[in-house]
């Protein structure tokens, strides 16, 4: 018997029951849902709405259901229609008819989303430790390559010298907004439906601040019908793991291009890669493809969910039903693609002489030039012309700008002097980019002690 069947003759159609029925998708919401009837039965023992006794039989009930489920002597049966229809009539074939006043001043309406908040709680401090995790890893690499100078690209051109230090520290702090979001994420998330019941509360003396406490709520949900048809928390949960998404999809795409062989800059280790069933000598970097390519899914499940909502009328509409198959999806997608880039990094081989050598035929000190001559007094619109015909004769000339002779610098402006090659000197300008975020070694250093203290390494 259905839990809504009461007034109805007819038993769903087949396939109609089979289209209503969320137990495969909502079946990771057991253990919360348990944990979330405990504590309703507990509130319904205070409020003497249930005996001492019969509060007493159901929990026990409750709690060896749960304790059968963990060791595998219980499973979740999938021709229940959700998980708290399993959860109920699991309790009735254990303690009789007694698991029937379970249900008592709730809803399944307030009972999915409590459910629902629960889950995702524990589920964003799992993601914020794959994050300082994350994080972790590339700190490690960047304090291995302080020195190692690479060419800093805008437009996918050589633009100035920066270390692979310094690029990666970028995504360290993308990642620290990602923990930032999700920490203030959890201040709205953490707000207590239950008691809400399917929108209008309840005429049963019932205690909300009790179970709200039970369930480490900071705060009910002051408007009932609000408490069961808000779902701002998976959007904005969803578009703070797309947001993650895309910042693993940038680093995904620099890898991919860093280790094609026009770049060569890194080698992505063997247990990362793939290789083709036609070409022998290929290598593909597929997790990192995979990666870019999930955002795309994370990005479809804020989507879908966006849709979903944008048009419901208050209050419960079971369109919401769709509201967690996306969520799962995106935050088993964020754990899997942070964990596979963690490690992925971790084995990442660097070429040092290859980021070099591309920094050299890039020209990417011409800025250097330029500045040299404002320091001398030249104007820095006209430095900039000089400094611009300087890179036209090494481009026609197969030249760096530091094998470019001083008879030739002298053709272009009296102000330079022997020691520019001190200051197109690639190691002198990363040194002496010391502005506070900049790719000096030294204000590196300073980033990666910052970045530890605000994730406590």
């Amino acid at each position: 018997m259905k839990l809504w069947s009461g007034m109805l003759d007819e038993n769903l159609d087949k396939k109609a029951e089979e289209f209503n029925s969320s137990i495969k998708i909502d079946k990771r919401l057991v253990y919360k849902d348990i944990e979330g009837s405990i504590s309703h039965v507990k509130m319904l023992e205070k409020c003497e709405i249930l005996e001492t006794e019969e509060a007493s039989k159901i929990i026990d009930g409750l709690k060896e259901i749960e304790k059968n489920l963990r060791e595998g002597n219980l499973e979740v049966d999938l021709n229940s229609e959700d998980i708290h229809t399993f959860i109920e009539a699991s309790l009735i074939d254990l303690i009789g008819d007694v698991a029937k006043k379970m249900h008592t001043a709730r809803s399944r309406n307030d009972q999915v989303t409590t459910d629902l908040k629960l889950y995702i709680r524990d589920e964003v401090e799992n993601i914020i430790d794959f994050l300082k995790n994350y994080i972790k890893v590339i700190l490690e690499l960047a304090e291995k390559n302080l020195e190692t100078i690479m060419p800093g690209y805008t437009h996918l051109q050589a633009a100035q010298p920066v270390t692979f230090a310094h690029h990666m520290m970028a995504y360290v702090m993308m990642a620290l907004r990602d923990i930032d979001r999700l920490k203030d994420y959890k201040k709205r998330l953490n707000s207590s439906p239950l008691g809400a019941c399917a929108l209008a509360g309840t005429t049963y003396k019932i205690d909300r601040e009790f179970t709200a406490n039970e369930l480490l709520f900071n705060e009910i949900m002051q408007n009932s019908i609000d408490a069961v048809s808000d779902r701002d928390y998976i959007l904005e949960l969803e578009s703070i793991l797309s947001i993650i998404g895309i910042h693993l999809s940038r680093l995904s795409e620099e890898l991919i291009i860093w280790s094609s062989q026009p770049f060569s800059f890194i080698r992505i280790d063997d247990k990362y890669s793939t290789g083709s069933s036609i070409m022998p000598q290929k290598k593909n970097p597929d997790m990192a493809e995979l990666i870019r390519s999930k955002s795309a899914s994370l990005i479809g499940n804020m989507n879908q969910s966006y849709i979903m909502l944008k048009g419901l009328p208050l209050a419960y509409s079971k369109d919401m039903q769709e509201d967690k198959e996306s969520i799962f999806d995106s935050i088993d997608t964020i754990k899997i693609s942070l964990e596979i880039m963690a490690g992925m990094l971790e084995t990442l081989t660097i070429n040092k002489q290859k980021m070099l050598k591309a920094c050299k035929e890039g020209f990417i000190n011409a800025t250097d030039v330029a500045d040299y001559l404002v320091n001398k007094g030249v104007p820095f619109r006209d430095a900039h012309h000089i400094s611009a015909g300087l890179v036209l004769y090494a481009t026609e000339k197969d030249l760096t700008l530091d094998e470019i002779d001083l008879k030739t610098y002298k053709s272009k402006s009296e102000k330079f002097e022997e020691d520019i090659y001190d200051v197109i000197d690639l190691e002198t300008i990363v040194y002496n980019r010391k502005s506070l975020g900049g790719p000096s070694p030294n204000e590196v250093k300073r980033q990666i002690k910052w970045a530890r203290e605000e994730i406590g390494l």
